[in-house]
Order: structure tokens, then C-alpha cells, then sequence
């Protein structure tokens, strides 16, 4: 019998840190979705539970502490893990106990990956 590939989103607005991320987590066999705008990644939540989020803390529109806030609210992403991957140590440090990790920038595709591969797990 397969197993699904599970579902991994990616929410972060810098191309190339989006991009390595994207690919980080396919190599860890997941199917992954990118949003680079908070807006538009909390209207996706509203219709997909993945099982991981890479969330970035500054985003346009909605701030990725929001985010993570209505993601910890949201009865069917119960179950999701959330890393952050973010440049601001002391925002990181506050949001700790509502992520499973936290990166801070700059992240390494290996790093992501064999992360993403233990969580995963």
C-alpha cells in the first residue's frame, strides 16, 4: 500500500529563500506548496491541513505571528508542526513554544531537509 506524500507548505516572501526551502522539502518527500504573502497563505489554510509549515515572521499583508496564531487556533491544523525560519531572534524567542522549530536565517537547504525528514518521521 502507498503511503500519501504529505502535504508541506511553505510561507515565506523572498524568492530565493522560498525556492531553497520548496526544494528542501521535496527532497524530503514532501509535496509542497509556496505562498509568499501572509494574506494569501491564511485563505489557503482555510482549505488544506498540511502537516509542516516553514513559516518566515515578516510577511506583507499578514505578519507570520499572526499566521501562527490563527494556525494554532484552527481545529483541522491541530496536527500541522510549524517551523519558523526567521532573522529575528527575539520575535523567534517569543513564539518558541508555538512552533515545534525554530531557524534562524540564514537556514541551509541540508538543514531544512534533514529536519523536515526527522519530523516526518
Amino acid at each position: 500500500m502507498n503511503k500519501a506524500i504529505p502535504l508541506a507548505l511553505v510561507i515565506e516572501d523572498d524568492d530565493k529563500l522560498s525556492e531553497i526551502f520548496s526544494l528542501a522539502l521535496k527532497a524530503a518527500m514532501y509535496d509542497v506548496q509556496a505562498v509568499k504573502d501572509g494574506k494569501k497563505a491564511c485563505s489557503l489554510l482555510s482549505t488544506v491541513s498540511p502537516v509542516l509549515i516553514v513559516l518566515d515572521l515578516h510577511l506583507p499583508n499578514v505578519s507570520g505571528d499572526k499566521i501562527l496564531k490563527y494556525i494554532r487556533e484552527q481545529s483541522h491544523l491541530v496536527n500541522t508542526k510549524v517551523i519558523l525560519a526567521t532573522a529575528d531572534p527575539q520575535m523567534a524567542d517569543i513564539l518558541r513554544e508555538s512552533s515545534e522549530l525554530v531557524l534562524i536565517k540564514p537556514v541551509s537547504f541540508s538543514q531544512l531537509r534533514d529536519l523536515a525528514l526527522r519530523l516526518n518521521s
